[in-house]
């Protein structure tokens, strides 16, 4: 091969495989960061399922029913006052990891089922009352 040809390879190279390198890199940066966001939205998901287990572990709180609970025992007040701490939390983490101003559609989807918990929780007034 002539010194021209490698010139010419030099140039198709510059021209087409350095702005392909750069289109392939934010693609693949792009696709990293929604598996990241799928990621803690999959952990966020499982700790609201075991949060569900310990609220079906405690029948007696009636959490699931639709008014506040009434008539509870000191150790039922406890036991609800620290399962609405550990909710508080898991939806403090949820707004930390998951919520920004400028989403795409796909974490603006995640972001709206953590919002339909939360207000569907603060519906409660016995929920209500433990928030700070």
């Amino acid at each position: 091969m002539s010194l021209e040809t490698w010139e010419l390879w030099s140039y198709i190279v510059t021209v087409i495989g350095l702005p392909m390198a750069i289109f392939v890199f934010l693609y693949e940066k792009r696709k990293e960061r929604e598996n990241e966001d799928e990621e803690v939205y999959q952990l966020l998901s499982d700790n609201y399922q075991d949060f569900l287990k310990v609220a079906l572990a405690n029948p007696d709180l009636r959490l699931f029913s639709a008014g506040e609970t009434a008539d509870l025992s000191d150790e039922q007040k406890e036991r609800m006052l620290i399962i609405f701490d550990m909710l508080i939390s898991l939806f403090e983490r949820a707004y930390l990891l998951m919520y920004d101003e400028k989403m795409s559609p796909d974490q603006l989807r995640r972001w709206h089922s953590w919002e339909d918990y939360m207000r569907d929780w603060c519906s409660r007034a016995d929920f209500r009352a433990v928030l700070p």
